[in-house]
């Protein structure tokens, strides 16, 4: 009782916390956004150095900070259809490229590979909850940005209930033993009634669209949960971190909405415009 006590504490902070930086836009997200991508590419850095894996921890704080500062969709595009992201992840490239040839150690590839991947991972994927923020302007924006937050939940609460009480054919069970079949299938169920409910209730989209959307935002959210299992299990790692009492790390609570809020943007600009 004592654990659950500390679970839902934590949770209703961390709720209140995304709520009021979501709220106010840019000037408390985007700080949010950075505290939040650098906690959690400090658990990246630790899981690999359990590995005996290096990585380039100045550049992947720095560029990965920059990448999120570039995702707010309000600076000038450096060039038609381009954005600042493309530019700092490119220039991150050629420095991880450079600082090899320039101070090569051991296992110079692996440490470039590594580098990418916690950017591509993290601040590239975190952005995207800056660039959701203002989609298609700042009042929908904040419609939106809730889309990917009830969803998620709802997933995560129909997949546990179904697979507690229904599962028996496991989903990925060399990643994530707990996973079945049956409650990723619940909570995708779960997902669609609260997809429907919300766009209904604010008088947007068709029952198909809604249909399509939870089924990618589902999909994701459980793609987002699995990926992180098989880093953390690859890298020997039971949980991400100990930042957040009675959930684990930061990345632990942030897998499935890194890649369900990328979704619901590429959904939202594919579909909507």
């Amino acid at each position: 009782m004592e654990s659950l006590s500390t679970r839902v504490t934590t949770s209703v902070v961390g709720f209140a916390l995304v709520c009021l930086a979501v709220y106010f836009g840019w000037t408390t997200l985007l700080p949010f956004l950075l505290v939040i991508g650098f906690l959690a590419l400090r658990e990246y850095v630790r899981m690999v150095d359990r590995r005996d894996i290096d990585v380039r921890r100045a550049a992947l704080y720095l560029f990965g900070a920059a990448i999120v500062v570039a995702s707010y969709p309000g600076w000038s595009a450096p060039w038609v259809g381009g954005s600042w992201r493309e530019v700092v992840l490119t220039v991150a490239v050629g420095y991880l490229l450079v600082a090899e040839v320039t101070q090569p150690g051991e296992r110079p590839l692996e440490r470039i590979v590594y580098s990418l991947f916690g950017l591509l991972y993290i601040p590239w994927l975190l952005g995207y909850a800056l660039m959701l923020r203002y989609t298609p302007d700042e009042e929908g924006g904040l419609l939106f940005f809730a889309l990917p937050l009830l969803a998620t939940f709802a997933a995560d609460i129909g997949g546990y209930f179904f697979g507690y009480f229904f599962g028996k054919r496991k989903l990925a069970p060399e990643v994530s033993p707990g996973k079945t079949v049956e409650g990723a299938l619940g909570g995708l169920l779960f997902s669609f009634f609260i997809v429907v409910l919300v766009t209904r209730l604010a008088n947007i989209w068709s029952l198909p669209d809604a249909f399509l959307y939870a089924v990618m935002v589902a999909s994701a959210s459980q793609l987002g949960d699995l990926s992180e299992s098989l880093i953390k299990r690859s890298l020997g790692a039971k949980d991400s971190g100990n930042s957040l009492p009675g959930h684990g790390g930061i990345l632990d609570r942030l897998d499935s909405l890194l890649f369900a809020v990328p979704i619901t943007y590429i959904f939202l600009n594919i579909n909507v415009f």
